[in-house]
């Protein structure tokens, strides 16, 4: 990998996401001050005042890396992940929503035009007599006003260009981000393609691990605020959905540790094609019952299963979106 000569160049950019990962780059507190002095940061837009033009100007290739979180949801996102792909030696995913469409990518569910209907013209709070909907161009007083095409699905930064290295996590925790920098200013990198963090699920680093029944089943699934959860039993054990047996671990249990499930946005290891079909399988497997219809009775007790299988990962996954023609016909 060819080093640019000084102190290694670095961009970040915000596609469509929270906001969470730029929140977790301060998070690194004093140790950002070794980073600012490791690595000269020359495009972070939502925390100094840089331009496109400013990216535009540099030679090919000539930034180290760029850090890249959140999904592809407009042309202006897309126009700029292909501009920083030009210009980065390796481009990487920052972030759940970066490495597999992340909480933006369940408006897969839904089309733009669906989207647009709602928000625009039913939501509660919406007064919008006229109808008028966000236009890509419009004409007024004899000039052009144009947006960004809002697209009609979400998709992860790999399905728009190629991507490098992943760093998991809503957000990536300082421990992971910290860690990926070093070994980039190191150049001990593994092999293009990996996730930056541990290759194994959860479970085997959650410090509730040992009370792990060795046969588990479950006779009711309850949610967080209708039990008293138990700080020192699996939480699975308590009828809890964790999804630690599907997740990558790296995220130190944070979650568990302050006594809630997992909901699994360190995304999947290297084996699990598609997350959510992992723990929907691993789910189906340990319902406590073969009688049809108390199945069916228990797996009822999960009020939105798309939205707990795939809350970070359906962009990414074997299904992508909703079909158009079941949106269309007003079917699931």
């Amino acid at each position: 990998m060819r080093q640019p000569a000084g102190k290694p160049k670095v961009a970040f950019y915000w596609c469509a996401s929270c906001g969470g990962c730029e929140e977790a780059v301060v998070d690194l507190a004093e140790k950002i001050l070794d980073v600012v002095q490791a690595l000269d940061i020359v495009f972070w837009p939502v925390a100094l005042d840089f331009k496109r033009a400013d990216v535009e100007s540099m030679p090919d290739g000539s930034l180290l890396a760029s850090f890249i979180n959140g999904a592809v949801r407009t042309s202006e996102q897309e126009e700029m992940v292909l501009l920083l792909r030009r210009k980065s030696q390796l481009l990487i995913a920052f972030g759940a929503c970066a490495q597999i469409g992340g909480v933006p990518g369940l408006a897969n569910l839904w089309d733009r035009e669906s989207i647009f209907h709602r928000i625009y013209l039913e939501s509660p709070t919406t007064v919008n007599p006229e109808g008028v909907l966000p236009q890509v161009r419009i004409q007024e007083d004899g000039r052009e006003l144009s947006l960004p095409v809002f697209y009609d699905t979400v998709r992860p930064l790999d399905q728009v260009v190629e991507v490098d290295y992943y760093i998991p996590g809503c957000a990536p925790t300082p421990k992971v981000i910290l860690h990926a920098v070093q070994a980039l200013l190191r150049g001990e990198l593994p092999p293009r393609g990996s996730v930056l963090a541990p290759d194994r699920a959860l479970c085997e680093e959650c410090p509730r691990r040992d009370t792990k029944p060795e046969k588990l089943l479950l006779a009711e699934i309850r949610r967080p605020h209708e039990v008293f959860i138990d700080e020192g039993k699996c939480l699975l054990a308590q009828g809890l959905l964790c999804l630690g047996p599907a997740t990558r671990a790296g995220c130190e249990a944070l979650c568990i540790q302050g006594n809630m499930p997992c909901t699994g946005c360190f995304g999947p290891t290297s084996r699990v094609r598609d997350f959510g079909a992992k723990i929907l399988s691993a789910v189906a497997s340990i319902t406590g019952s073969n009688d049809e219809q108390e199945i069916e009775r228990i797996l009822s007790q999960i009020p939105d299963p798309v939205g707990t299988f795939y809350r970070y990962s359906l962009p990414a996954s074997l299904l992508r979106r909703r079909r158009r023609e079941a949106l269309a016909e007003g079917k699931g």
